[in-house]
């Protein structure tokens, strides 16, 4: 299997075939609204615009299973991303990431890629901390929370996953050797 096999819901239900990313750098991200990451919209929608027209796209997939930071309908997941950080990238249907019920996708790409680039000591302990509270994170390469970042090349290998407390900005350099 490769990541271009996964269909997934776009937020109107409809099903989307990842294939239709093909060639392009991608960066797949589990959200949440009410979190202490979700100021990381701005970095992503920054990094969008920069690379967009170079191939890069962003899949957004909302996620409730950290702390119920996403709540409310897609429609008013949409809504908010668009008016507080004005969000032009590929937002999904809100999903599971971990768990009896997660997103196929997110299997393969948790398989791909097991452990997130956490960098300094005081991330390090950050994430040690939320690993403990996340009450879905239950086995190795499972999702600690939100906003972790998987990185895929142009040829649809998953290359990098980067934790939730590593800054979108900070892929940069990463993304413009891969485009």
């Amino acid at each position: 299997m490769s990541i271009y096999d996964y269909t997934v819901k776009n937020r109107n239900g409809e099903d989307v075939s990842i294939s239709n990313y093909k060639g392009k750098v991608l960066i797949i991200v589990n959200t949440a609204t009410g979190c202490g990451f979700t100021p990381q919209y701005e970095g992503l929608e920054n990094l969008y615009k920069k690379y967009h027209d170079a191939g890069l796209e962003i899949l957004d997939f909302p996620c409730n299973q950290f702390g119920s930071q996403a709540p409310g309908t897609d429609d008013e997941i949409h809504e908010f991303c668009q008016f507080k950080y004005n969000t032009s990238f590929d937002q999904f249907s809100k999903i599971e990431v971990n768990g009896e019920n997660e997103s196929p996708i997110y299997t393969f790409i948790k398989n791909e890629v097991k452990e997130d680039i956490i960098e300094g000591m005081k991330n390090k302990m950050a994430m040690k901390a939320i690993e403990k509270i996340s009450s879905t994170c239950k086995k190795d390469g499972d999702i600690k929370w939100n906003f972790t970042k998987f990185l895929v090349d142009k040829e649809g290998n998953v290359v990098a996953r980067y934790s939730p407390t590593f800054k979108p900005e900070d892929m940069e350099e990463k993304i413009k050797e891969l485009i």
